[in-house]
């Protein structure tokens, strides 16, 4: 039997968030499911980054240590997937946390019923913010509007590779949409726990994230890289597309959207003019 058979890779990327990070690592350590790796990757921090995470290796040799030049989280997470050796991923932000039990509840569901691609959790905020993170209940329909499904989720290192991992030309916001969106397909299993195992930390919001301008172009981005997913999955497009008008926009400008225009409109002036007879 493979070494690597079950065994989990969290990937922690941190970027000066040393202050932070010791919580992260500490809620892997407190694990219940010991089959497991956790690969702190320094994505160029400028604080004690290095510092915490090396003192982790010396404490436990199933923590891994990568030093990486700045090139933003996808960047940083696909660099720690490509030193991961486990059958399954979870992704863990330096700033937030898991309960002790999450990765034993997701594998004994996944043993339970192999076919699930994707697993999570409930989720709470801790920080400034607390209480239960409400989170819409997952449809692959509502994927396509918007993301309900965070980061630490856990899922195969197979299928990672197969889509080539995060989007690196994504920086500053939705890579995990965008990345969920390659990831799972209509018929996809997909399983929330019933049970709260997240927590993400709230604080104060980054300049990049509170500038619209910028959320904008990245949902317009994933929109135009997608716009194929939407057409082929819905019967209906512009239902879809009518509940978000920067969709609605993009789908108008498809060849799909223009070809069946040039295809239906004559058809449509005719049957006016048949009804006007």
């Amino acid at each position: 039997m493979s070494e690597t058979m079950d065994l989990i890779s969290v990937i922690v990327p941190c970027y000066n968030q040393a202050q932070y990070l010791s919580e992260a690592l500490d809620s892997v350590l407190a694990q219940t499911y010991g089959n497991w790796e956790c690969i702190i990757v320094n994505d160029g921090s400028a604080d004690c980054t290095e510092e915490i995470s090396t003192s982790y290796c010396s404490k436990d040799d199933r923590f891994k240590y990568l030093k990486k030049d700045n090139g933003g989280l996808s960047s940083a997470r696909n660099a720690g997937v490509h030193i991961a050796r486990g059958e399954y991923l979870l992704p863990l932000d330096a700033d937030d946390k898991i309960s002790p039990y999450y990765l034993q509840k997701a594998m004994e569901k996944i043993k339970e019923n192999p076919q699930i691609k994707l697993i999570y959790c409930k989720a709470e905020r801790f920080g400034l913010m607390k209480g239960e993170w409400f989170l819409e209940e997952y449809s692959y329909r509502r994927l396509l509007v918007k993301n309900m499904i965070f980061c630490s989720s856990i899922f195969r290192k197979n299928d990672f590779d197969k889509i080539s991992g995060y989007d690196e030309l994504m920086v500053g916001g939705y890579e995990d949409w965008e990345f969920l969106l390659r990831l799972l397909t209509p018929d996809d299993v997909v399983y929330r726990l019933n049970e709260t195992h997240f927590f993400y930390r709230i604080k104060k919001a980054s300049a990049i994230h509170n500038d619209e301008r910028n959320e904008r172009d990245k949902k317009l981005y994933i929109y135009q890289k997608h716009i194929n997913k939407y057409l082929s999955y819905l019967p209906d497009p512009i239902s879809l597309a009518l509940e978000n008008e920067m969709l609605k926009n993009v789908y108008k400008n498809s060849f799909d959207y223009k070809l069946g225009h040039l295809i239906i409109d004559p058809l449509r002036r005719l049957k006016n003019l048949i009804k006007s007879l």
